[in-house]
């Protein structure tokens, strides 16, 4: 009787768990190909864009659209020549990224404490972090159009060293606006 009590018990959370598909926009780079992108949001021409994937996720909503901009993104083609195998910025620098609802809205945190950007990545850390930016407020802003309520996010930047401490300017907190 326990045993079936317990099987149940498990099961039950298998099945209540809701899977949604969502567009989550990633800072990317574009070496190993020919292109740069004009990134709008940050007025600058860079080897680097910022783009949407759909993602099948589960989980806390908004925390884990967060924490889903970094994940590996390996860019599908069709030449044999372009041999890249890890393209998400977040991933190649080793920036971490995680969230967590306080009372006063949605904690974002970078950490930049590992942060190391390859010699083939074109980009400096303020750019990483300017197209981090913009990843994360185009990933929120198309989860929080169906919303009703305003969502406070503030983006904190730990990790720093005395080497690269004036990217904390970068902190920005900005406020979700529920579509009308």
């Amino acid at each position: 009787m326990k045993t079936a009590v317990l099987f149940l018990l498990f099961t039950a959370k298998l099945f209540a768990t809701t899977i949604s598909v969502i567009p989550v926009h990633e800072p990317l780079s574009l070496h190993g190909t020919d292109v740069d992108d004009i990134i709008s949001d940050t007025g600058e021409a860079l080897q680097a864009t910022v783009l949407p994937r759909p993602m099948a996720l589960t989980g806390a909503f908004p925390e884990v659209l967060v924490e889903a901009i970094r994940t590996p993104h390996l860019i599908p083609t069709n030449n044999p020549n372009y041999r890249v195998s890890e393209s998400n910025l977040l991933v190649l620098c080793n920036v971490g990224i995680a969230a967590q609802m306080t009372e006063e809205g949605l904690l974002v945190t970078m950490n930049l404490s590992e942060l190391e950007i390859p010699q083939e990545v074109d980009i400096t850390s303020r750019q990483l972090l300017k197209l981090t930016l913009v990843a994360l407020q185009r990933t929120l802003e198309e989860y929080h159009k169906p919303q009703t309520d305003p969502l406070k996010v503030t983006v904190a930047i730990d990790g720093t060293t005395e080497k690269n401490a004036t990217l904390k300017d970068l902190e920005v907190t900005f406020t979700l606006e529920p579509s009308p």
